[in-house]
């Protein structure tokens, strides 16, 4: 069983450690943001335009 100070010990151990993110990381990360970019513009674009459709509607001609 670990004590208090041989815990402390690997948990300052594991902070340390620093490691980058790996391309395929960066890839899944690029996707997510991709797929909810597209998903909120195509949600926003009917709002968007009734809008512009108002506003249009209160000039005459």
């Amino acid at each position: 069983m670990l004590t208090l100070d041989e815990w402390l010990i690997r948990l300052r151990a594991s902070c340390k450690r620093e490691q980058g993110q790996t391309m395929a990381e960066y890839g899944v990360v690029l996707a997510v943001i991709t797929v909810a970019s597209v998903a909120v513009f195509t949600a926003l674009s009917g709002g968007v335009q009734g809008a512009v459709d108002r506003v249009i509607g209160f000039f005459p001609g």
